[in-house]
């Protein structure tokens, strides 16, 4: 084996050894996680259904706000969301941190959807990023599952180095590319380790440098640096929203339909309700899946003219903005549409076999070097 080679080769194995089992653990919770966001959808929808009678259309948004406001008292609305389907409630989120669906044909609040489902994922998500761990005890986490990612990122890169034949013949090729037969533990483990790192390596790519940006700020300014750009000033903290109780509903259906008319085919529509009194309004709209930012667009109008403020379609953004903005929602594959996500958690199940491959073929190269050492000193003894 090349110097070079050999340097990379154990660089590799013991960054496998050393973060595979955090590894393992984001890529089991990244295969649960896969279809999140449709799963949450379908079971809300389940749980909060809308049977729209004939011909029945939808009460305004400042009625259903006012309804929301009485069943709910003393909780003040933070954010409403609007879908175009004719069959999905509207969804409210209280300044609590509940959520509620409404049935935008009644009025009626249905409930807050499926809390168990939406529970069970919030847990995954934890031990995804912060390995089960909670209060203060989340930033010392968060910091082992960086760098375990970027650990991952170099061990991607590396295993395509120490992938590539040293002659390009179609007979070495095909030992790396496809699975075989009746293959020994060793040698199966090994053909494993190839063929799943070769198909997995594009989005496993992907997956980990988007998550090397999004876990540090280093890398998230140097995508800016990467197209020429000065990187954004640091955001603040997103705090829990204390929505406005005192909110003036009056005039806000106008803005609505203002909004609807900025984005013809709109899949739906949220908006924030300001804290502040005047403040304007601002409202996002999306004709994707919710998780395909190049589909999504903010408008912000003056509370009382309507006046628009500020128009924001993906279009609009500079270089460095997309390509951090895409890469965000390229870590779950959703920037992709369902296609994506599919891919993303079939990349995440690969990387699961890789590291237990990985292991496995670990232990049998330290245990073959125990054999050999044991049998050098048997030998000395005699």
């Amino acid at each position: 084996m090349k110097p070079l080679r050999k340097i990379i080769f154990w660089c590799h194995l013991l960054t496998a050894v050393t973060a595979g089992l955090v590894i393992l653990t984001m890529s089991v919770t990244g295969v649960l996680l896969t279809y999140e966001r449709q799963i949450i959808a379908w079971a809300d929808r389940r749980a909060c259904h809308v049977v729209p009678a004939a011909g029945a259309k939808r009460l305004s948004v400042e009625t259903l706000l006012n309804q929301v406001r009485e069943s709910q008292a003393g909780t003040a609305p933070a954010i409403i969301t609007l879908s175009a389907d004719p069959a999905a409630p509207m969804a409210v989120g209280l300044a609590n941190g509940r959520n509620v669906f409404v049935n935008p044909y009644t009025g009626e609040v249905l409930g807050e959807g499926s809390p168990g489902v939406r529970n069970f994922f919030r847990a995954v998500t934890g031990w995804h990023r912060w390995l089960g761990a909670g209060g203060e005890n989340r930033a010392a986490a968060r910091a082992v599952t960086g760098a375990c990612n970027l650990g991952f990122l170099f061990i991607v890169l590396s295993g395509f180095y120490l992938w590539w034949p040293r002659t390009l013949k179609w007979s070495q090729l095909r030992n790396v590319l496809w699975f075989r037969r009746g293959l020994p533990g060793k040698a199966r483990d090994f053909n494993w380790h190839n063929v799943i790192g070769f198909w997995s390596l594009v989005p496993l790519f992907i997956i980990t440098l988007s998550g090397v940006v999004i876990s540090y700020p280093w890398a998230s300014n140097l995508v800016y640096r990467a197209v020429g750009e000065l990187p954004p000033a640091p955001r603040a903290a997103p705090g829990q929203s204390p929505g406005n109780a005192g909110f003036q509903l009056t005039g806000l259906d106008r803005l609505w339909e203002r909004a609807e008319q900025q984005m013809p085919g709109w899949h739906t529509i949220s908006l924030r309700l300001p804290t502040a009194a005047g403040a304007p309004l601002v409202f996002t709209l999306d004709q994707g899946n919710g998780g395909q930012p190049q589909k999504r667009a903010q408008l912000t109008l003056k509370a009382g003219s309507g006046e628009v403020v500020s128009w924001e379609p993906f279009s609009g953004y500079s270089a460095g903005r997309k390509l951090r903005t895409i890469l965000r929602f390229a870590h779950t594959g959703e920037a992709g549409g369902l296609a994506g996500q599919t891919l993303a958690g079939l990349a995440s199940a690969g990387s699961a076999f890789l590291v237990w491959t990985g292991l496995a073929l670990a232990w049998r190269r330290c245990r073959a070097w125990r054999t050999r050492r044991a049998k050098v000193a048997a030998g000395v003894l005699a």
